[in-house]
């Protein structure tokens, strides 16, 4: 229950690939600039040789980083509404976590539908591709491409 509804659930695993991405890598090749892997992306399963659709829905932060990575970018963004990773958010003590690196990254009580699957995905970039990630603000992305505010999230 959800509400006066009820709120259907279904899996949510993590891509495994993603089937448009080497007509996204030309794209980009070709200095166009793709909107994609918005909301995960569509589910889909191989089944006698053909796509179908699979009832899931596909983590969006996850997938851009699993795209960011076999796109050799330089860096992962992860735009939210708030300046970045918080340890104890929402209490008076919160603490803004400016540099998290995914050897050392301590165990942090974020919610699944929120921050959680952004922090993962950063950690998930940075260890596969030894790149950094930024985790922040929309409003403050010119600052987070220059390393400033935000966590930033290292896989040393």
């Amino acid at each position: 229950p959800e509400g006066a509804g009820w709120r259907r659930v279904v899996a949510s695993p993590a891509p495994r690939r993603i089937v448009e991405e080497a007509t996204i890598a030309r794209l980009v090749d070709a200095g166009v600039v793709p909107i994609c892997a918005g909301g995960g992306g569509i589910p889909v399963a191989m089944e006698a040789g053909r796509l179908r659709g699979v009832e899931a829905v596909i983590d969006k932060d996850l997938t851009s980083a699993r795209l960011a990575a076999a796109l050799a970018v330089d860096l992962l963004l992860l735009l939210t509404d708030v300046d970045g990773v918080y340890r104890g958010w929402g209490t008076a003590d919160a603490d803004r976590i400016a540099t998290l690196a995914s050897a050392d990254a301590p165990p942090l009580d974020l919610p699944d539908g929120s921050m959680g699957p952004k922090v993962a995905a950063a950690l998930d970039f940075a260890r596969a591709t030894g790149r950094e990630a930024m985790i922040g603000r929309l409003a403050d992305v010119e600052a987070l491409v220059r390393g400033e505010g935000g966590t930033r999230v290292t896989g040393a």
